[in-house]
């Protein structure tokens, strides 16, 4: 089950069809670029990206809030850090 975002999204990235690691790098780089707080929506392929890119951006210190099963892809939301 998944749960619903209680905000909206200050960006979104599609990254379907995108291999590991890239889906990742360019995650972090949009990230990156974000203010704190604010909230990046992403799109990624069943499998290997779902599995890898949300625990990729824990370790490397970036908040995923939620994960919603949309049937033919995934959309990860995960927040850029405050500090």
């Amino acid at each position: 089950m998944s749960q619903s975002v209680t905000s909206t999204p200050d960006a979104q990235m599609d990254l379907r069809g995108t291999p590991c690691p890239i889906n990742f790098v360019r995650t972090k780089l949009r990230l990156q670029q974000m203010e704190p707080g604010q909230l990046l929506e992403v799109w990624l392929d069943p499998g290997e990206p779902i599995e890898q890119v949300p625990e990729s951006l824990t370790v490397a210190g970036y908040a995923v809030e939620t994960i919603e099963d949309r049937s033919e892809y995934f959309a990860l939301y995960v927040r850029q850090s405050i500090a």
